[in-house]
């Protein structure tokens, strides 16, 4: 059973409608980075507010460890490995150069302080080491990232490696890193790791090797609070970096910056003028149940509430208003339910185009009917 409800998003200053697609920054007005390839859009919804070069393959170095630690993320949550799980290091992962930890070959580490150190300071060996425990090798590690990088559209993406270190072919753009970071960032372990900014890391062997966020704006920049840095010779300063205030969080991509004090400063002035000019407003909060419900056969109750999962959003210029209609398919369920379990979808149209959908989860349990329950349901019903 589909249910329609077509509402109005009311203006908060006199304003015009949106037209689908009209989300882009004026050229004259944005401060534009200087970069090979540049992207800035709502993390939630993906809207693109400015891009440049945004579909051409350049080199991203280290930003290849935002796939690397999405596979990690989502090897945990399939139970694949435990995060207090010990990871014995191999003699190739600990003979990986570049950023490092300095693991020893045969000491084993907790998989949840590995993945630390690959979010904070961009640990190589850490990365290896945790791509051999997860697929049996580095190899069949990046044959995933490459499968995983196809399911989520990231058509202009190929990677060698695990760590970004040069080795050709590999090679994204600025478009596909945002995609991928946008889905690294729905986990929120990801975000326990990524506000650290300097912490001592212990080995087995009772040396401590300190780690610094290689991300500065986690410390300078008001709301940032996730990202990944990367540097070759040949891919140039790139970051990737994700920042939050109220409602509105936004993901950018900086791709061959001429510097690092380029890519940083880049990154907040195209954060600045998006939080300025754009806000993120609620319209379905994810802790409410909704007025629609759904039918339930063979339950303790004929009809269970429901509510979003992540919440629904509008991502729009600030003061206008929006037009949109919120479709809910909610198709009769069977009990036992449990409460979080996923029982439909709400899908968000504007102009009729579909901008964004979330679940929709139990909020409650309804347990199955027994026999006496369907017995007395009967005598009631013959009073």
């Amino acid at each position: 059973m589909k249910k329609l409800w077509t509402v109005t998003l009311a203006a908060l200053a006199a304003c015009t409608m949106i037209p689908t697609g009209n989300l882009i920054a004026r050229a004259d007005e944005f401060p534009a980075p200087a970069c090979k390839a540049a992207y800035l859009a709502d993390a939630e919804t993906g809207e693109a507010v400015y891009s440049k070069e945004e579909t051409k393959r350049l080199p991203i170095a280290s930003m290849c460890k935002i796939m690397t630690l999405l596979l990690c993320f989502e090897a945990e949550e399939q139970g694949v490995y435990s995060p207090d799980e010990l990871i014995t290091v191999s003699e190739s992962a600990a003979g990986m150069g570049g950023s490092q930890v300095f693991l020893q070959t045969g000491l084993s580490y907790p998989a949840k302080s590995l993945v630390k150190t690959v979010a904070v300071c961009s640990a190589n060996d850490s990365c290896v080491a945790l791509a051999e425990r997860i697929a049996g090798s580095e190899s069949a590690f990046v044959a995933k990232m490459n499968a995983r990088a196809k399911e989520l559209g990231a058509d202009n993406t190929l990677f060698s490696n695990c760590t970004g270190l040069p080795k050709d072919p590999q090679y994204s753009c600025a478009r596909d890193v945002s995609l991928m970071f946008r889905e690294l960032i729905r986990h929120r372990q990801y975000f326990e790791n990524s506000r650290i900014w300097l912490e001592d890391f212990p080995h087995p062997d009772g040396r401590t090797t300190s780690i610094t966020n290689t991300n500065r704006l986690i410390r300078s920049y008001n709301g940032c609070d996730g990202g990944k840095t990367g540097f070759t010779g040949e891919a140039g300063f790139c970051l990737a970096a994700t920042a939050k205030r109220g409602e509105t969080r936004l993901v950018s991509v900086v791709i061959g910056a001429a510097d690092s004090k380029s890519r940083f400063d880049g990154t907040a002035a195209m954060l600045d003028y998006a939080f300025n000019v754009y806000e993120t407003r609620v319209v379905l909060q994810a802790d409410e149940p909704l007025t629609e419900t759904v039918k339930v056969k063979g339950g303790k109750k004929s009809e269970i509430a429901v509510q979003a999962s992540p919440p629904l959003t509008v991502f729009s210029k600030r003061g206008e208003t929006v037009d949109y209609r919120i479709e809910y398919d909610l198709p009769e369920v069977k009990a036992p339910i449990r409460k979080g379990e996923k029982l439909g979808r709400a899908t968000l149209f504007i102009g009729g185009i579909e901008k964004g959908s979330c679940a929709l989860i139990a909020a409650e349990d309804v347990p199955k009917m027994t026999w006496w329950d369907a017995y007395r349901e009967t005598a009631r019903n013959w009073q």
